[in-house]
């Protein structure tokens, strides 16, 4: 894979499939995608009742009381105004939480690692086409951008499917590995997807991690 493939940029003026879950997911074909998803146990309760707090107060700054004995507001029951904002701190929130490498963290095994980076890379160049990727110890970012007929959300499923069986099948267990729902982004800016690819290829030094822990890998190699 050479380094001249073009990564397109999201365009307000063309259509976009959204779809809801707990977080919204646009799509655009043959778009720039920043894709996170993470391990089953990556965030002990100790990590979402620190989240939960610190999105409590934020809400409280910004004249959304939330009572301390309801749950979090969903984004989509907020006022406008404060919508996108609050999605884009409590992303900040869940990678900051993901890079102190809780749970169980078996993607520090190198052969397990390997299987996801794999699964990554098998239809690159068909389906997509994939910029740059590091395997954390319990989740996994992704830069990419996605071919017609292919979409974003059919593919994290076989991602996932596929090397959750894999990885299974090494460790003779079976159950949930992945979290059910990756969070996306499409990115918006040549300067945001500089900062992405900064994002991802840092990702292990930044959380102190030896170079056997995590596995990196971008177009410009092999």
């Amino acid at each position: 894979m050479t380094d001249s493939i073009e990564f397109g940029l999201f365009d307000r003026a063309q259509e976009t499939e959204i779809t809801l879950g707990d977080l919204p997911h646009w799509f655009q074909p043959n778009v720039a995608v920043f894709i996170t998803f993470r391990t089953i146990d990556s965030l002990p309760i100790s990590a979402v009742k620190r989240m939960d707090a610190e999105l409590r107060d934020w809400l409280t700054q910004k004249g959304h009381q939330v009572n301390s004995d309801t749950m979090l507001p969903d984004w989509k029951d907020l006022p406008l105004v404060l919508q996108a904002e609050y999605r884009l701190r409590r992303t900040k929130l869940l990678h900051w939480e993901l890079d102190t490498c809780s749970g169980e963290c078996v993607l520090k095994n190198p052969d397990l690692s390997k299987i996801v980076l794999d699964s990554l890379r098998h239809f690159n160049g068909t389906r997509y086409d994939l910029d740059s990727v590091v395997v954390m110890p319990n989740h996994v970012h992704v830069l990419a951008q996605f071919r017609p007929p292919f979409n974003c959300r059919d593919q994290c499923t076989s991602w996932m499917r596929f090397s959750a069986r894999q990885i299974h099948r090494n460790l003779n267990r079976a159950g949930y590995f992945w979290q059910s729902e990756p969070f996306d982004h499409l990115v918006r800016s040549v300067e945001q997807f500089e900062y992405l690819r900064r994002y991802i290829r840092d990702n292990g030094p930044r959380a102190r991690l030896n170079a056997a822990e995590f596995r990196y890998w971008d177009r410009t190699m092999t």
